[in-house]
């Protein structure tokens, strides 16, 4: 009977310090993600958002949601990195098709740096 207290506070905590230092770990990853950013990573915020980074500040990250159009963010919002799908390039944009010499139809991955200078453009 007196050993049940301290079972029992100890059945109390060790789940807690479990849950506790997997929740620094998930910190941990998620402020070394948000530390690696660059332009031109496509991302998903906490919101479900998917866009393109534009820019970067000190607190701060620029997305691009759409062609054009550009919105400011906190970067504690970004949660994580997307890969970018083959199915999701859309194949009929006359700006996302080029015929090389051998009249092969390829598609385009714009680089960082494409980004960049299609953003200060506009």
């Amino acid at each position: 009977m007196e050993l049940l207290f301290p079972l029992l506070i100890l059945a109390l905590l060790v789940p807690m310090f479990l849950g506790i230092r997997r929740q620094k770990k998930e910190m941990a990853k998620t402020a070394e993600l948000q530390d690696s950013l660059s332009v031109g990573d496509r991302v998903m915020t906490t919101a479900g958002l998917y866009g393109t980074v534009a820019g970067l500040g000190e607190t701060t990250v620029d997305l691009e949601i759409a062609p054009g159009v550009v919105s400011t963010w906190s970067r504690m919002v970004i949660r994580e990195l997307v890969a970018e799908d083959v199915d999701d390039i859309d194949t009929d944009a006359d700006d996302d098709v080029v015929t090389s010499a051998d009249d092969v139809t390829t598609t385009l991955e714009e680089t960082p740096e494409q980004t960049q200078r299609r953003l200060d453009k506009e």
